[in-house]
């Protein structure tokens, strides 16, 4: 197939080096510099010039201002878009306005998905991603074969925004776990124990989970190179809270976590890794769960 592929950061790069690699032909468009494993894709200098040359455009943008503005803006992906084309955004952003590009995006002829990913770039880099989708059955039949270059746990969730909203519940169960493996490896640490062999100990009870198993040791370990941003957790934070204040609904622990990120990025550490949560709980305890550079 051809295949659009607007955004090549740290999760776009790989998941379209996976769909190159399968043997599609790959129309490219990104504010970074296009990777050297991309070499032989086709660069576009508009959104449009992307949608006119392929018959499906994914996105993958850091938020809801960017999806829109790529989508709508001067010579954007609508632009382009001719009728039976199909457009998904695998970006995690407000699933309210999701809804409200799907059907600007329909009334064009076109279909669209949300199938926001979950996984790192570790998973983007072996197409191991958790793929959570919205909108019609057709069209997830359609992208399926894509879905599956790029993931293996694909779910069709329901409707548009429905892959969105499952998204915001997924980085909700995410945050909460960094910050219970982040205090649970600072209390262990204050108390004098090795957290490492905590960690390893913890592994085989109930406790055991890819957080504090990939989380854990970069908490142990110093790593806080960013495989996703505190940043970025944030916007998804304030989509979760925002979105319960509009349906009424309590999400203390959340507010909690997303309390401890915004602590993060007033020390300057938003760019780091989300597990680098724990920097604001060491700030509280005044004690590191290793020394920098462990």
């Amino acid at each position: 197939m051809k295949i659009g592929f607007i955004g090549l950061g740290i999760m776009g790069a790989p998941m379209a080096q996976n769909l190159m690699q399968a043997g599609h032909e790959m129309i490219v468009r990104t504010r970074s510099k296009v990777p050297d494993a991309l070499k032989g894709a086709t660069v576009c200098k508009t959104n449009a010039e992307v949608a006119r040359a392929a018959e499906v455009v994914i996105l993958m943008l850091p938020d809801t201002p960017d999806v829109e503005q790529v989508l709508f803006g001067e010579e954007g992906v609508a632009a382009g878009l001719s009728k039976g084309k199909l457009v998904i955004d695998m970006s995690s952003i407000s699933p309210i306005d999701t809804k409200r590009f799907a059907a600007k995006i329909n009334a064009l002829g076109c279909d669209y998905l949300d199938a926001p990913v979950s996984g790192g770039e570790v998973g983007a880099k072996a197409a191991s991603l958790t793929i959570m989708v919205g909108g019609p059955e057709a069209a997830f039949e359609r992208a399926k074969p894509l879905f599956e270059k790029m993931g293996k746990n694909i779910t069709l969730v329901g409707g548009n925004g429905d892959g969105q909203t499952t998204k915001v519940a997924n980085q909700i169960i995410v945050a909460l776990n960094i910050a219970a493996v982040g205090e649970a490896l600072v209390f262990a640490s204050k108390a004098g124990a090795d957290p490492a062999k905590v960690r390893q100990a913890l592994m085989g009870g109930f406790a055991a989970s890819r957080i504090l198993e990939v989380h854990g040791e970069r908490m142990i370990k110093r790593t806080f190179d960013p495989g996703f941003r505190i940043a970025l957790h944030q916007k998804d934070l304030s989509l979760a809270l925002s979105g319960a204040r509009s349906m009424g609904v309590s999400l203390p622990q959340t507010a909690s976590a997303a309390q401890l990120m915004q602590s993060c990025a007033a020390h300057g550490w938003d760019q780091l890794d989300h597990s680098a949560l724990v920097k604001a709980l060491e700030q509280m305890a005044a004690h590191p769960v290793a020394p920098d550079g462990a």
